[in-house]
């Protein structure tokens, strides 16, 4: 049996335009759906559930979930985030795992599978969190809150893109605005907490703001019933405010 890739990297060349992403889902021998990327050096593979390499640490579906059981106090160990701080080998591992969401994540979205987007930015997120809450020092925990931004602006593209797919040009809007929301208290934490004034966060912020207009114009919406909803509460017009919730909880059911 052959075990080299030369069918593969022949059969698919490596010719992307500039920060293009080239993915593919395919279908394995054994029948599951697996997602590739072409690099440079060649394929990276990677399963379209749970962890991307198959694996499932220490028996749990992602690291994340096992990290999660040791803090909980669940299980005593030598290495078991004690005093709720995660070992070096820990880091090690959750570093491996940020990763590996990170190619899938941009290889979803480069296929428009906007709800595999979403569902890889959120975990992602999650373990973001877990680092805030668990890291072993400031240092690593930076080393991984500077690319929080990236994460929010992926899962807002993503996000907006599926209120784009069902028809909610409002619903998307409104996403657009709370991922510049967030992108913006992102940003002035971090700046608050390293000096920092320039920032990955502003040009995505921006890129947020273009699509806004683009969907706007697109859609030919001039205020969101959110837009509405804020705009008689600053007028104290509570009327018209009790109704706009009214179609509000109405659409999002």
């Amino acid at each position: 049996m052959r075990r080299d890739m030369d069918d593969t990297i022949h059969g698919w060349p490596y010719e992307p335009e500039p920060g293009e992403v080239i993915a593919r889902e395919i279908r394995a021998r054994d029948g599951r759906m697996v997602v590739q990327v072409r690099i440079e050096l060649g394929v990276l593979q990677m399963e379209v559930a749970g962890r991307p390499d198959g694996n499932r640490p220490h028996g749990f579906p992602t690291y994340l979930d096992y990290l999660r059981y040791r803090v909980s106090g669940k299980q005593q160990g030598s290495k078991g985030t004690s005093g709720g701080v995660m070992h070096p080998d820990q880091c090690v591992e959750a570093d491996r795992e940020f990763v590996q969401f990170y190619h899938r994540r941009v290889a979803w979205l480069s296929l428009q599978r906007y709800d595999r987007a979403l569902q890889d930015a959120d975990h992602t997120l999650a373990l973001m969190d877990f680092v805030v809450d668990h890291g072993i020092n400031e240092e690593y925990i930076a080393s991984h809150e500077r690319f929080r931004g990236l994460v929010i602006f992926h899962s807002t593209q993503a996000a907006a893109a599926l209120a784009l797919e069902r028809r909610k040009p409002d619903e998307a809007i409104d996403l657009v605005r709370e991922g510049v929301h967030r992108l913006g208290d992102h940003h002035a934490k971090w700046t608050e907490s390293h000096g920092e004034t320039e920032t990955p966060d502003q040009p995505l912020i921006e890129q947020l703001h273009v699509l806004e207009q683009e969907i706007r114009k697109n859609f030919a919406v001039e205020k969101t019933l959110r837009e509405q909803l804020d705009e008689a509460v600053a007028e104290e017009d509570y009327e018209l405010a009790a109704r706009l919730r009214d179609q509000i909880r109405a659409r999002a059911q």
